[in-house]
């Protein structure tokens, strides 16, 4: 059984958005708030949720839902989302509105035009399905306006891709399927898939991806790279290649600590702890064709880690193995990261990082 098997899953934004419409708009259609009140998701899933808060006026109705990320550590999971439907223009069919915590699009490259609320596609199909059965049910047009608020929404996007993406105001209201699984790798890469779209969009020739924040933080200096063409790569250089393979950029950058660069050389796509190990023999073996004391190789191969391995070369009677050791390793990751764009006009180069962010070797285009 995997990780995500055993946790407990939650419900996207867009699950909750859609919900809370369903209810507004029943109690805007003559009749009473759906409490708790359920929608269909793909998967033959039916989910019912609870009303937080509900109000309603002449011509309008909101309802409020909290949402429940499940086990997932994501940053909206709590969040009070509300749903004003209010009746609109004949024959205006279903429109669409940012309230307060909600965010517009400013920045080409996404699934939505420029101009418009963070709501995405499918929460979209979904809240616009729900206002055409509640109106054939009770001999109305379904012309509504739907305006969605996320309390704090504006403060959390910080924490979240939405800055790099050019949404600005709040988060984004999300969902394919509905369901959030934790800890999911798809989500992850698709935040990588979408922060490409937009830098390309954007016209920005170099790109880089990064482990985390401290390679990140680098490899910007190096490059002077502005904010949008910096991509949260994580441990999914796989997923981040593969996607440029498609749909390439001029130049590309990848950067990161040594241990995560000394699994991409080895050929590890996935540089998660529990999906890739440090390969020590390799490691060692390196040291060796490097001209390492046969003692200092055999040390290695018994190190607890890749920083292990660096260190004691560091400190053996030739330092500069340390140096040497990170630059195999970065050209080693560079012809991995190649192999896998498979001729995509697109140059790249690879950087490795210490921990306190001293660029250790970069190997260039």
């Amino acid at each position: 059984m995997s990780t995500s098997d055993s946790l407990r899953r939650g419900w996207t934004t867009g699950a909750c958005a859609t919900a809370a419409a369903r209810s507004a708009c029943a109690a805007l259609y003559g009749g009473e708030f759906l409490d708790p009140v359920s929608i269909d998701l793909p998967g033959d899933l039916h989910p019912s949720f609870v009303l937080a808060t509900e109000s309603r006026g002449d011509g309008w109705a909101t309802a409020g839902i909290i949402k429940d990320a499940g086990d997932d550590p994501d940053v909206t999971h709590g969040a009070l989302i509300e749903v004003t439907v209010s009746r609109g223009s004949p024959g205006s069919g279903v429109v669409f509105a940012a309230g307060p915590g909600v965010g517009t699009v400013t920045k080409p490259g996404l699934p939505l035009a420029v101009g418009e609320p963070a709501i995405n596609p499918v929460p979209r199909r979904m809240m616009s399905g729900v206002v055409a059965q509640l109106a054939a049910a009770h001999g109305e047009t379904g012309d509504v306006r739907i305006e969605i608020g996320v309390a704090h929404g504006a403060a959390i996007a910080t924490h979240t891709w939405n800055p790099r993406l050019g949404i600005v105001g709040g988060l984004s209201i999300l969902g394919t399927t509905g369901v959030v699984i934790p800890y999911s790798c798809s989500a992850w890469i698709a935040s990588i898939h979408r922060g490409i779209d937009v830098a390309r969009a954007s016209g920005l020739k170099h790109i880089a991806g990064a482990t985390g924040s401290t390679s990140e933080a680098a490899v910007r200096d190096l490059h002077r790279l502005p904010l949008e063409a910096l991509i949260d790569m994580g441990d999914f250089a796989g997923g981040m290649l593969k996607y440029l393979r498609r749909r390439p950029v001029e130049r590309v950058t990848i950067a990161g600590g040594f241990a995560k660069m000394s699994k991409l050389a080895v050929g590890h796509l996935d540089l998660h702890s529990g999906r890739s190990a440090v390969d020590l023999d390799w490691l060692s073996d390196r040291l060796g064709d490097l001209g390492a004391a046969p003692e200092l190789v055999i040390e290695a191969r018994a190190a607890n880690s890749a920083l292990h391995v660096l260190q004691l070369a560091a400190a053996s009677v030739d330092p500069s193995l340390a140096t040497r050791l990170a630059e195999v390793v970065a050209s080693a990751a560079r012809a991995t990261a190649v192999d896998v764009l498979r001729g995509a006009p697109t140059d790249l180069d690879t950087v490795v990082v210490s921990r306190t962010g001293e660029i250790l070797a970069h190997a260039p285009t």
